[in-house]
């Protein structure tokens, strides 16, 4: 079995010319070869009884002529390019804006086939179907350089704990190389899209959603970390299409609805024990601090039992959730 490597295909710019440049020469031209039939008609008549064959031939040349050369006229608007195909060869790439005129056989048709949409939305959801009835959406091989957004839709996937999230990103990219584009595949806005969703759903294996190990990038936690190795994978992916990426960012991060609530109190729960630890930590600083302060500057003496006695007193109040009425003792320690 053998396989063949996919030739990749490179822009290359042209210059065409001015449309403005070769506009008086098309309005030149067609007052002549009128004025050529007209004379080869009525002159030939008067003269021999039927037209100059001759002339009348080279006027109708000229009148058919000029009906082609007059398609060659186009326009771009800023960040446009046309894409030049004469005969199924690439020609080149014309990305200056304004009004040119170009060789009137390059390819005026759109690189997205129309047929071959119309099959697949036999069988697709109504929004291809929409997308294969519509008008050429790129007519002459224009191409928008503009930058772009794609907002995916929320993915159910699973995370590297196997837990289900949903996610969604938003990603900026815009087209870099037009004979790519157009050439390597098929449909390079269905390619972003169904590279985009292919991209955000492993990234989303790779990563906890959150409570990582020590030191451990998530979801959550680690946004910055998480949108740049989504980017790398994006344009590793969408450089096969002259597309380069801009920005990627998650838009949408959460557990999926049947795993929610069990997730948000087991957040609650840690949250408790961790706001437990730092009360506990500070009460136990403080006792410390109090009976150093009593014992340094010879307030009063303690012996172990009214320390422990101290202690827990000072640790109920200071740990304790409702508020402390003190007891007044009137005995001793002891009784």
């Amino acid at each position: 079995m053998t396989t063949e490597n996919q030739t990749t295909n490179r822009e290359r710019a042209v210059r065409v010319l001015s449309g403005w440049a070769v506009l008086p020469l098309h309005l030149v031209f067609l007052p002549v070869c009128i004025s050529l039939l007209v004379y080869s008609i009525a002159s030939g008549i008067r003269a021999v009884d039927h037209p100059y064959w001759g002339a009348m031939a080279l006027a109708l040349v000229g009148l058919v002529l000029w009906i082609i050369a007059i398609s060659g006229f186009f326009t771009l608007q800023p960040n446009e390019a046309r894409v030049l195909v004469l005969f199924g060869a690439y020609k080149g790439t014309v990305r200056s804006s304004g009004f040119h005129w170009a060789n009137p056989f390059y390819s005026n048709s759109s690189y997205r086939p129309a047929a071959s949409m119309a099959a697949l939305a036999k069988d697709t959801d109504a929004t291809t179907k929409k997308l294969a009835t519509a008008t050429n959406p790129h007519p002459r091989n224009k191409v928008s350089l503009r930058t772009r957004n794609f907002n995916s839709e929320r993915l159910k996937v699973n995370d590297k704990r196997g837990n289900p999230i949903e996610i969604a990103a938003v990603i900026v990219w815009r087209v870099h190389d037009t004979a790519q584009a157009l050439f390597d595949v098929d449909d390079y806005d269905n390619y972003v899209r169904v590279q985009s969703e292919s991209a955000i759903r492993h990234l989303a294996s790779c990563y906890s959603y959150d409570h990582g190990e020590d030191n451990e990038v998530t979801l959550r936690s680690g946004v910055e970390e998480v949108s740049a190795a989504l980017r790398t994978e994006l344009q590793q992916r969408l450089g096969k299409a002259g597309v380069v990426v801009d920005e990627a960012r998650l838009t949408h991060l959460a557990y999926a609805p049947e795993i929610a609530q069990a997730m948000l109190r087991r957040q609650q729960a840690e949250a408790i024990i961790a706001a437990r630890q730092k009360i506990v930590q500070g009460a136990v600083g403080m006792v410390d601090l109090a009976l150093r302060e009593l014992s340094d500057k010879h307030v009063l003496m303690l012996d172990d039992e009214r320390k422990a006695s101290m202690v827990s007193n000072l640790m109920v109040v200071l740990c304790g959730e409702s508020e402390v009425h003190p007891v007044v003792n009137a005995g001793t320690l002891y009784t």
